[in-house]
């Protein structure tokens, strides 16, 4: 066969053809109309929030598609096409820059989203993510609100759950610091209570923990532990005072429950899918140690020390 411009032309047609074949026909031959088991239609604060997640490019960076080899980041649900039957245009997204959102709802409070919103340095210190404080109030609990819908019936349960101890979370710290470190303690299995931090205060792991406090803590808890960091005016009830626990049954086990698992209905996020065991010890430690004034570190009980430990 001869190199032709003919020949060129249709064998380029014919290529075209099977890609678009491929690409547009055989998706849409077989594309699914039926709503998954969580599908529900949104609301109009929904859409209106929808519209500005649009408008602002947020599927630039986030995407809405968990996939089967994301399980790695905590998914507890992959995607499926009858969650999106209604959505036009699709915003699945590419690029996954920052965390994929397909089931964002219900993962943080309302408050923490007004904080993160505002300038994301506030909640998550080294986020990469633009400032959007220039949206205004309205349009940022729109997207709130729109944000805390994806997921939808499952959304719906987690956000049911937020603000259920919500309402615990706030009316224990009305009630007075005292009462408020109690609720906190009484909701925590009672063996981590007892159990101290295993690793010993060491300078190297103190600056680890320093490390991390500035890396996921410091926007709400503040650089000196009050809960005075950057995100408190947008957060209710406002981050926890570190400097208050001396003197209240303070364990590391507590420590590090809280930050493991976080505190549903507060702006405390949990941190069990990006702190490894060591990460959040020391951590627990640095908060203990020089905020605190109070560690029970490296104390009775405790098992065989670890291979690298002084």
């Amino acid at each position: 066969m001869k190199m032709t411009p003919r020949t060129i032309v249709i064998g380029s047609l014919l290529i075209l053809g099977v890609i678009f074949f491929v690409m547009v026909v055989v998706p849409y031959a077989t594309r699914i109309e039926a709503p998954s088991e969580i599908f529900r239609d949104r609301s109009s604060a929904e859409a209106d929030g929808r519209a500005v997640y649009i408008s602002n490019g947020c599927v630039y960076c986030h995407t809405q598609s968990i996939r089967s080899v994301d399980w790695g980041l905590g998914a507890e649900r992959i995607a499926q096409a009858g969650d999106y039957i209604k959505d036009k245009p699709i915003l699945l997204g590419s690029e996954r820059t920052g965390p994929d959102l397909s089931q964002e709802g219900g993962e943080h409070p309302d408050d923490w989203h007004a904080a993160h919103f505002t300038n994301p340095r506030y909640a998550r210190p080294l986020s990469i993510m633009p400032a959007f404080k220039f949206l205004g109030q309205e349009k940022i609990k729109n997207l709130t609100t729109y944000v805390q819908s994806l997921g939808l019936k499952d959304a719906d349960k987690r956000i049911e759950r937020q603000n259920h101890w919500k309402a615990e979370a706030v009316k224990a710290y009305e009630n007075g610091p005292i009462s408020n470190v109690e609720w906190l303690h009484e909701n925590i299995p009672e063996g981590w209570r007892k159990l101290p931090n295993p690793y010993p205060t060491t300078a190297a792991g103190l600056a680890r923990g320093h490390k991390i406090f500035q890396d996921f803590c410091l926007g709400c808890h503040g650089p000196i532990g009050d809960g005075m960091g950057p995100a408190q005016p947008y957060i209710y009830p406002p981050p926890l005072n570190f400097t208050i626990l001396k003197g209240r049954g303070i364990s590391g086990g507590i420590l590090y429950y809280q930050i493991m698992n976080g505190i549903t209905g507060t702006a405390m996020p949990y941190f069990k899918r990006e702190l490894e065991s060591e990460k959040i010890w020391d951590v627990g430690n640095y908060v203990a140690v020089y905020f605190i004034n109070q560690t029970d570190a490296n104390t009775e009980p405790k098992g065989i020390d670890a291979a690298y430990e002084p």
